[in-house]
């Protein structure tokens, strides 16, 4: 919530100028939901699917991240 309110006026339900700037640098043109952060956890989660991915970050941000290098 405390992040939201940074991006979303809680008013009137628009972007706010900061909300605005974040998804124009963000590739997918949009802000993520909470299934996709989870996908991302249950497969760090599971033995079978991530049994060998140790030391890793994975940004789970629409690609905002590699846009603003």
């Amino acid at each position: 919530k405390q992040n939201k309110a940074l991006l979303i006026d809680e008013a009137t339900g628009d972007l706010t100028p900061r909300g605005k700037d974040v998804i124009a640098h963000t590739p997918a043109g949009r802000f993520g939901d909470a299934s996709e952060l989870a996908g991302v956890s249950l497969f760090l989660a599971s033995e079978k699917a991530a049994g060998f991915v140790t030391g890793v970050t994975v940004p789970v941000d629409g690609g905002y991240l590699v846009s603003n290098i």
